[in-house]
């Protein structure tokens, strides 16, 4: 059997892995969204899963406990030749006649094919699942995580919400502007979503000259009583946090509200700095009302979901302070609607440092959850006056101070002593946690001479926080004597809502951990490709050791070491060679000595999502599962031969042996370097029988002298057709395996 010498290219290397059925990964089946997104405690709720690579999907998984899910129906559609088979089926049909029953037939084809034709502009959201809910009566009310089993694996996750109180559809039916009313009994909520519309009116983006048609726009009609403290509150980007596709990168709900006579008395496109509006309306007289929801602008797809609570129902604004110290039990403020006290108490007697949701009630219904900070320091709360150097409020170091910019352009000033060298970090925490707040922090010394400053300071912990808000200063003392702190909103806004939470004190090295995708799929005995990602903190740099805790037999983890200085690492995880009949929960865990301690974290499963073509936010999800399939069962039959960590010289080259079992069904074998790391490539690659040897070059210009990490190598053959004449577009190419990841270092 011939055998070829091969180099890499990097495109390639990620267009093979997404092709190939023997590995895992790809073709991995894919939600888009599920509507309704959600339904109210004991009842079943009739739902549609739109995806891809969904079909046989048979075994719905739900977070939590209390909920069912059962597959009733699939439909995807016609592909561009059953499209083209049915118009010539159309044209054959209209041959016999005006006859009824050819009508219909012509008909039924015809909206079948509009149908494919418009789903297909969409294939990520063009299959459908059909599911049925059954939520029982004591499921715990709350947003969980759906997702569909599928021959080809695990899907991604996607929200759906268990709800307390009534549950309306929008009417999908509507022909005109008058049947966009659906008439709901509050309190409730509504579910719909904002499809492409059929108005004659034209949109254009100004840089593309494309055009488009506007979206949907839905309306609920229902009565209130005067006096009534009406809550409406959307959710929309909450149920699908970034659109890959899309500007700004979520549907962005607009509400208006309505009296009898059409006259707009309530309007909202966002809570504070929340995409998501709500409308507080303090109902002035009896009678009908319409709520209005549309996206601002006008866009619409089958994606677009969304869910309004009406009513006279609890929400909470604000609470205050935004956190409190482990092991006791802290009382807060709340401010908010329809509340039945305004303190609430947050007990975190068995917490650990962390953020915590905290919600009320109101007989049998729960307001929304606000986020509750757990920490370990000592606390203390402002006190004015300390707006001035001379009034400024004194702190011991380290400490938590629970504070508020109480009106605007307020300016809060803490002072306390310190020492030549020493290192100090101030950091807020507020707009994490629900603040309004857009901080600026200054250090300064007594004499008001800046050391620091800082407005606002990416932490890749949060997610969701798209207006990364809050500062954070990390400096050195230049010397001894009294340090002022002035912490002020960068707007010059400020008011009950404007809390924080204010950490000073030396450096707590630390790290969080991430690990992307939520969701493996392997064939029986494969190699994976998986990403952890390391959010480091006051300046911690070291190695960070990952394991997999109380994993089941027959896992493993490959290449876990996220290195000294590196916020980033792909490993590999190597599955059972038998298959399992559902999917496996594993977790994995980050070690690392700091200060002389260990200190070990899990890492958190997420979801790597793109917001607007361009940015892109680890999203934590529950749990990290694993599926192995039966489709391409193999063994994990490929491994390195060489001693680890492979030592490549800046500037030189290193060469790595493989053990490879005969692959006879193909004519050509090629190894390549999959995402390689900066400044390494593939110089070489000699396969022979029963094995193979690469070559990895090291840029002089590129490759520093003492950094580390992964290479992940992958295996792929080639069949030529007889003779060796076929062309390469017609050369079908696979990539069979992934080796376990190839510690290297690269040395002067």
């Amino acid at each position: 059997m011939p055998r070829t010498k091969t180099s890499a290219v990097l495109g390639l290397a990620a267009a093979t892995l997404l092709a190939a059925p023997a590995l895992g990964q790809q073709n991995s089946p894919h939600i888009g969204y599920v509507y309704p997104a959600g339904g109210q405690r004991g009842t079943t709720v009739h739902v549609k899963v739109g995806g891809r690579y969904l079909e046989g999907a048979a075994a719905p998984v739900v977070s939590g406990g209390g909920v069912r899910a059962e597959v009733v129906g699939y439909d995807k559609p016609l592909t561009q030749k059953e499209i083209g088979e049915s118009r010539d089926k159309v044209q054959e049909l209209l041959k016999g006649g005006p006859d009824p029953e050819v009508r219909r037939q012509v008909a039924e084809l015809r909206l079948k094919m509009a149908d494919s034709l418009r789903r297909n502009q969409n294939p990520v959201i063009a299959e459908i699942v059909a599911l049925d809910i059954l939520i029982e009566p004591e499921a715990v009310a709350g947003p969980r995580f759906l997702r569909l089993m599928t021959p080809l694996g695990l899907s991604d996750p996607v929200v759906f919400c268990v709800g307390q109180l009534p549950e309306f559809r929008e009417n999908e039916e509507k022909q005109s502007r008058a049947d966009a009313e659906t008439a709901v009994t509050l309190p409730a909520v509504v579910n719909g979503r904002l499809v492409p519309g059929d108005t004659d009116r034209a949109q254009f983006f100004p840089r593309q000259g494309q055009q488009y048609v506007p979206g949907d726009v839905d309306r609920y009609r229902f009565e209130a009583r005067k006096g009534a403290d009406l809550i409406i509150a959307a959710s929309a980007r909450e149920l699908m946090p970034y659109l890959a596709d899309a500007v700004p990168g979520w549907f962005q709900a607009v509400l208006t509200l309505y009296d009898a006579n059409g006259r707009e008395v309530a309007y909202d496109d966002d809570d504070r700095f929340l995409p998501d509006p709500v409308i507080h309306f303090k109902v002035p007289s009896e009678g009908e009302y319409v709520v209005e929801i549309k996206d601002a602008l006008y866009r619409g797809r089958e994606d677009f979901v969304y869910r309004i609570t009406i009513g006279e129902v609890p929400f909470l604004t604000s609470i205050f302070p935004l956190g409190g110290p482990a092991g006791v039990k802290t009382t807060v403020q709340a401010t908010g609607w329809n509340l039945s006290t305004s303190r609430a108490t947050m007990d975190a007697t068995h917490a650990t440092p962390g953020v915590y949701p905290l919600s009320m009630r109101r007989g049998e219904v729960s307001s929304n959850r606000v986020s509750f900070a757990v920490d370990q320091l000592p606390e203390v709360t402002e006190r004015e006056p300390n707006d001035t150097a001379k009034t400024a409020q004194r702190i011991s170091l380290p400490v938590i101070v629970n504070g508020r910019i109480q009106q605007p352009g307020d300016v809060d000033v803490y002072s306390f002593t310190g020492r030549a060298g020493g290192r100090i970090v101030a950091e807020v925490f507020g707009r994490r946690l629900g603040s309004p707040l857009d901080s600026v922090l200054e250090l300064t010394d007594a004499a008001g001479v800046r050391v620091a400053f800082n407005d606002d300071h990416d932490d890749k912990a949060a997610a969701l926080v798209t207006h990364q808000a809050d500062s954070l200063i990390i400096a050195t003392l230049p010397a001894n004597g009294i340090y002022l702190l002035r912490i002020g909103d960068r707007q010059r806004k400020g008011g009950a809502d404007y809390g924080y939470r204010l950490s000073v004190g030396p450096p707590r090295p630390d790290f969080e951990l991430r690990m992307t995708p939520s969701a493996v799929n392997a064939a029986a005995g494969a190699t994976i490709p998986v990403s952890v990602h390391a959010i480091r903190k006051d300046g911690f740099a070291g190695d960070i050791a990952l394991s997999l805790k109380d994993a089941s037999d027959g896992f493993s983890l490959s290449g876990g070491v996220v290195p000294a200085g590196q916020d980033q690492i792909r490993v590999t995880l190597t599955v059972p060679p038998v298959p399992t009949d559902t999917p496996v929960g594993l977790v994995v865990e980050g070690r690392a000595t700091i200060d002389g301690r260990s200190v070990s974290h899990r890492a958190v499963p997420a979801e790597n999502m793109m917001q607007a073509f361009a940015y892109r936010h680890l999203v934590p999800v529950d749990a990290l599962r694993v599926s192995v399939i039966r489709r391409g069962a193999t063994r994990s039959w490929a491994r390195v031969m060489t001693p680890q960590p492979v030592r490549v010289p800046a500037g030189g080259s290193a060469r790595i042996r493989v053990s490879l079992p005969p692959l006879r069904q193909f004519d050509q074998i090629g190894l390549e370097l999959s995402e390689p790391p900066e400044g390494l490539s593939l110089a070489d690659v000699s396969v022979t029988a029963g094995g193979a040897e690469i070559v990895v070059r090291a840029d002089a210009a590129k490759a520093k002298a003492g950094s580390k990490g992964n290479l992940i190598v992958t295996v792929s053959g080639e069949r030529v057709a007889a003779g060796n004449q076929a062309p390469k577009s017609q050369r079908r190419r696979l990539t069979l395996a992934c080796l376990p990841a190839i510690l290297f270092e690269i040395v002067p």
